[in-house]
Order: structure tokens, then C-alpha cells, then sequence
């Protein structure tokens, strides 16, 4: 891991909600929720990754560009 993220009290009881919604959409299988939370995970991250490769192309070709 990167880092750890600390919630607070209120942070910690949605999250709590959220997760306990999570796992009633599984009909109480946690395990079967965890792992679509990692795939979810996963593939959201992809995304990203290749949102920031895009915008670090972008910008590199912008400063090619001022540069001229």
C-alpha cells in the first residue's frame, strides 16, 4: 500500500453502511463482495492510469510546442 487513510468516527460509520450494502447485494456472501470490489478496484485504476498517461502525453506535447 501507498499510504494509510485515517476516517473519522463519521467517516468510518458510512463507510460501514456502504460496505454492509455492498455485501447485502451479495446476499451476505463477503468473500463473493470482495472480490468484485477488487475487480471493480482494478479496473477502475486502469482507467485512471490511462486518464494520466493521456494528460501526461498532452502536456508534454504542449511544452514541446511553447518551446518552438
Amino acid at each position: 500500500m501507498d499510504h494509510i487513510v485515517r476516517l473519522d468516527s463519521r467517516q468510518e460509520a458510512a463507510l460501514q453502511a456502504t460496505a454492509d450494502q455492498f455485501i447485502a447485494l451479495h446476499k451476505g456472501d463477503t468473500l463473493k463482495a470482495l472480490k468484485e470490489m477488487i475487480v471493480l478496484n482494478g479496473r477502475l485504476q486502469q482507467r485512471l492510469d490511462a486518464l494520466s498517461s493521456l494528460r501526461s502525453t498532452a502536456s508534454s506535447s504542449d511544452r514541446r510546442a511553447g518551446a518552438t
